[in-house]
């Protein structure tokens, strides 16, 4: 492996914690040894070309500094090839670097973790979902969640999880089931009345909600949550229960366990690591070790 290593810089990740956070995490590196270049880009399609470059030129190991958003777009990167990615976690959500159990907000110390995971035995193969040529490494969201993150997306202020939580709140409002169709791995049509349905490749989304608890990125399946078809009180008596994964426990809610997954429902857009995938239906399938990351 050479010893050179990319820094994807993401400079906006939580308010600005990505361009800060380069510099920590880039002397870690250096100072075990590494040469350190770091690229960044314009928006999204440019920055993605970067990584892409980086990745067709040989580079030791993609490291993306920022949060979900930016690690998103690495996958895109890395995703399929034998290049390793590292995630220093300093955006507002790092659902991905949770999942992995790398270091959040200390870009020092992740840092650290990568150089040593770089020279030591310390990369690993995790499964990835994709939809049509989209990568992603936590959840997929459809329903009241998707709803929410449009209108969260909408909002300036407050930031980090508060803005989901307000966001929340004030989409209740409009709150209303959606009839879905749900298939898992090709078998029968389900048709649901449900608040929402979530794929998890990984556990948790929008900060530290673990609407997947079970998850495992190794096993080679998807756990998919559906919220039944409660009531605006059943469902703020269960949001707060999502931050410790026990609404799983609620009669309203099911688990189910598929490699492929197929969702449609009228009006909801998909979203995946808090990206817009498009309107559903989509399809979508879990690709086992599709992608190696460094950490513990």
């Amino acid at each position: 492996m050479t010893s050179e290593i990319t820094l994807f810089v993401n400079p906006t990740a939580g308010r600005g914690r990505g361009a800060h956070a380069a510099q920590p995490a880039a002397s870690a590196l250096r100072a075990a040894g590494f040469r350190v270049r770091t690229v960044s880009g314009q928006d999204p399609g440019d920055a993605l070309a970067r990584a892409r470059a980086a990745v067709a030129e040989g580079t030791g190991a993609l490291v993306a500094v920022g949060g979900d958003g930016v690690a998103h777009l690495a996958l895109q990167a890395v995703a399929g090839t034998d290049t390793p990615l590292g995630l220093v976690a300093v955006g507002t959500g790092n659902d991905f670097a949770r999942a992995l159990g790398l270091p959040v907000r200390d870009p020092a110390e992740a840092g650290r973790v990568i150089a040593e995971g770089l020279k030591g035995d310390g990369v690993r193969e995790v499964d990835l979902g994709r939809a049509g040529d989209r990568w992603f490494g936590t959840v997929l969201a459809s329903g009241f969640d998707s709803r929410v993150n449009d209108r969260g997306n909408r909002m300036r202020r407050p930031a980090g999880r508060f803005t989901y939580d307000l966001a929340m709140l004030a989409e209740l409002a409009a709150f209303r089931p959606f009839p879905y169709r749900l298939t898992l791995d090709g078998g029968e049509v389900r048709e649901i009345e449900a608040t929402l349905v979530a794929v998890g490749n990984g556990a948790s989304y929008g900060g530290g909600m673990r609407i997947c608890p079970g998850a495992d990125l190794g096993d080679g399946l998807f756990d998919i949550t559906v919220v039944g078809d409660c009531s605006r009180r059943t469902l703020l008596r269960v949001f707060p229960t999502v931050y410790r994964g026990t609404h799983v426990r609620h009669p309203k809610v099911t688990v189910h366990r598929a490699a492929r997954v197929e969702i449609a429902a009228e009006g909801i857009t998909g979203y995946a690591d808090g990206e817009p995938l498009g309107p559903l239906p989509l399809s979508v399938r879990c690709v086992p070790g599709a992608v190696r990351v460094v950490g513990r």
